[in-house]
């Protein structure tokens, strides 16, 4: 369900005006959710938390309980995870990592690199030998390994099995495979294989890339006669922005994992899910602004708009949303209102394509009204175009964090990226 969860609701509603648009997160929401997946996944599996998904300290902290580690996937998400999650073990990876971010992770005692490239290798080789002159470097190179014609084809974004800019050319693994176990880079060590392929598959079809990843790895492995610890197969668990209700199989997905196990006894596994774990925790609540029809449609402008929630825009879907009636009418001019069936929803920016969601069935739906879009606890403020028109920052809202005030505004930052005051 995408309805908002009856402390959102509330909150939803109790904020004044001037305090919307807000992220309003259901923390509890969050934990039970996170704590479902954790009972699904087998005992060799490791879960490790995407950060990039959604980075902001509560839900980190909020997940620290159900989740292995966080994979970091630039310096920024490196130091952020590091202070909000202090202690808790982190993989580094992403492509263009720099010398000063590695020498900041190894400094962090960053445990397992995701390797990318060969250049990236040598880099960390030298870099490792320099920061951590007496210890060994854990290492996942990560290949671009070919798939079945056809096996992907049900993804919403694919980063793998065909050219890519992620990963190894599968062409090089033995190569690469050679340097990490021939003693050329003796301050790395191998750990095991990372592929993550794919984003937005369902369980069956993430479970065959995974087990045609764990094949491959292991046949890597054998050919040059060393033992592989771990393979991490990725994220990708689909999250459907159509079909809300229907959601990720993670008991499926935890059953065949098993059998995979099943069939190498000494080997672990790791999972990086982000979106999946904290979409539905999420709410991006605003209200109506203006109603208005246009050429035989109806269209209603709300506060903010794909600015603070870029998804819909970026993906081309329709966010999914629940309408919230509010009575009162503070203004002594007229009310205007959806006199047709369908409305469709749009921001304040000067775009046509700042619309969030196209034919809602609104009926009667007003000005002052508020709207909840839900599925916005994932890849939603972090990635959206913040400054453009620079209109205010949302509030965000944590219900559920314990031990404080959980309701905060965003600072605007300055060009230098220093916050202004």
């Amino acid at each position: 369900m995408t309805d908002p969860t009856d402390a959102v609701r509330d909150r939803v509603l109790a904020l004044p005006s001037g305090e919307l648009p807000a992220y309003v997160y259901d923390l509890a929401a969050l934990r039970a959710h996170a704590a479902a997946v954790r009972a699904c996944l087998p005992e060799r599996v490791e879960l490790y938390y995407a950060a990039k998904a959604n980075p902001e300290p509560e839900i980190l902290a909020a997940l620290s309980a159900y989740v292995d580690g966080y994979e970091v996937a630039s310096g920024g998400e490196l130091a952020h995870v590091a202070e909000a999650v202090p202690g808790r073990p982190l993989a580094f990876g992403g492509p263009g990592k720099t010398p000063a971010e590695i020498v900041a992770a190894l400094d962090l005692g960053v445990e397992r690199f995701h390797v990318e490239s060969e250049y990236e290798l040598r880099m960390l080789a030298e870099l490792a030998r320099q920061v951590r002159p007496g210890g060994r470097v854990g290492v996942l190179p990560r290949f671009n390994l070919p798939v079945a014609a056809g096996s992907l084809a049900g993804s919403s974004l694919a980063m793998g099995g065909r050219p890519s800019p992620f990963g190894l050319d599968p062409a090089r693994a033995d190569t690469v495979m050679g340097l990490l176990t021939d003693g050329t880079y003796p301050h790395l060590e191998l750990k095991g294989v990372h592929a993550h392929l794919v984003s937005g598959l369902r369980a069956p079809e993430l479970l065959a890339v995974a087990e045609s990843i764990v094949d491959w790895s292991v046949r890597l492995a054998e050919r040059h006669g060393v033992h592989l610890a771990e393979v991490n197969v990725g994220g990708g668990m689909t999250v459907d922005y159509a079909a809300p209700d229907e959601r990720f199989d993670w008991a499926a997905y935890g059953t065949g994992l098993a059998r995979l196990l099943a069939r190498h006894s000494d080997l672990t596994l790791r999972i990086e899910p982000g979106r999946a774990l904290t979409a539905y925790c999420g709410w991006y609540a605003t209200e109506v602004l203006d109603v208005k029809p246009s050429h035989g449609e109806e269209f209603a402008v709300v506060r903010g708009g794909t600015h603070h929630l870029r998804t819909p825009a970026t993906k081309g879907h329709d966010q999914p949303c629940t309408l919230l009636k509010v009575e009162d009418w503070p203004h002594p001019w007229d009310r205007p209102v959806v006199r047709g069936e369908l409305v469709t929803l749009a921001g304040q920016l000067c775009t046509p394509k700042d619309v969030l969601a196209r034919n809602v069935p609104a009926s009667e739906l007003r000005a002052g009204d508020r709207v909840a879009f839900g599925l916005a606890g994932a890849y939603a403020w972090n990635i959206s175009h913040h400054d453009f028109l620079m209109h205010p920052r949302p509030g965000f809202h944590f219900l559920g964090a314990p031990g404080r005030v959980s309701g905060r505004h965003r600072v605007p930052q300055a060009p230098g990226g220093a916050p202004q005051t």
